[in-house]
């Protein structure tokens, strides 16, 4: 974890599980910190403040409330009042596939949108230009079309409800079967 200092014992599954899921997270793009506090508060029974959650991490306080802040911006925690407590509470959204769904959104809104606000700049710019190779311009049209396929993918997808997107899950490559054969691979259908 980060800055380790007089943190509060954890059982070991649930120690293994924030520091798997801060590294992920890191991966991913996310600050350590933060997904370590959110891997905290999936896991947590109750409600913590963020001194709690500093003092069972063992990290700054100043870290906590920042990463609370982007958790929070990212809806994937909430404040929840305690009767009798006037210090915020925070627990984490703990269906999985709301989390999911919300990490996507986040991501979607973050990344994937400005990519294409960006390959739609790039492809009207180089329309027209001499100075564009009819390579350079092809691979610009290219990567724009495969980035708003996947987005209206995922605009499709938020639409299907849960139980049948389990199920679409679930067959895997066995919906594939069901499809025409069509081209190889390396062709774009």
């Amino acid at each position: 974890m980060t800055e380790t200092t007089g943190k509060k014992k954890l059982p070991p599954a649930v120690e293994r599980f924030i520091l798997n899921w801060g590294d992920m997270g890191d991966q991913w793009g996310v600050n350590r910190s933060v997904s370590q506090i959110h891997g905290l508060l999936y896991l947590a029974e109750k409600p913590m403040t963020a001194e709690d959650i500093a003092d069972t991490l063992g990290m700054a306080r100043s870290n906590v409330s920042n990463s609370l802040k982007e958790l929070l911006a990212w809806d994937l925690i909430r404040r929840v009042p305690i009767l009798g407590d006037r210090r915020d509470h925070f627990e984490a959204e703990t269906d999985i596939w709301e989390v999911a769904q919300r990490i996507a959104a986040g991501r979607k809104e973050r990344e994937i949108d400005p990519a294409i606000a960006a390959l739609r700049a790039c492809v009207a710019e180089a329309t027209g230009d001499p100075g564009i190779s009819p390579v350079a311009s092809k691979r610009l049209k290219d990567m724009l079309a495969f980035t708003e396929l996947v987005d209206r993918w995922y605009v499709q997808m938020l639409k299907v409800p849960r139980p049948r997107l389990v199920a679409l899950i679930k067959l895997g490559e066995k919906i594939a079967n069901l499809l025409p054969s069509g081209r190889s691979r390396s062709g774009s259908d």
